[in-house]
């Protein structure tokens, strides 16, 4: 129960909700997700450290800059949170308005380490695996 409680308080605030629609499509730096909320990092470092203590995000470090993503978890709690939220970020005209800037900003090379692919931060379930 105390997992869930935490999902939900990390996704209590706009600005995680939208990092949380970018990072849909995939793995992405920092400064990509910067430059869509047009946020400075330390804001948007501190909405994303929240969002990883809770558990919805895992990082990587390569070289001098982060990346962040989705966690990839067996918990079927998360991972139903996750499709939810797709489905409700799909309907949503300034978390699409997001999306747009964010492939175009990849597309211009805003971030050269980022590549645009469309919904690629979900986890497949283990029958489209195996199919």
């Amino acid at each position: 129960m105390k997992a869930l409680e935490n999902y939900f308080k990390a996704l209590s605030e706009t600005n995680r909700l939208r990092i949380m629609n970018l990072l849909l499509h995939g793995e992405l730096c920092v400064c990509d997700i910067q430059y869509v909320l047009d946020s400075p990092q330390p804001n948007v470092s501190r909405h994303i450290a929240y969002l990883k203590h809770s558990g919805l995000l895992s990082d990587r470090r390569d070289g001098l800059r982060m990346f962040y993503r989705i966690a990839q978890s067996e918990d079927p709690t998360l991972r139903g949170l996750v499709e939810l939220l797709r489905a409700a970020f799909a309907r949503s005209k300034p978390l699409q308005d997001d999306v747009r800037r964010l492939r175009l900003a990849i597309r211009s090379g805003h971030c050269s380490l980022s590549e645009w692919r469309p919904y690629a931060g979900l986890e497949r379930s283990a029958e489209q695996q195996h199919s």
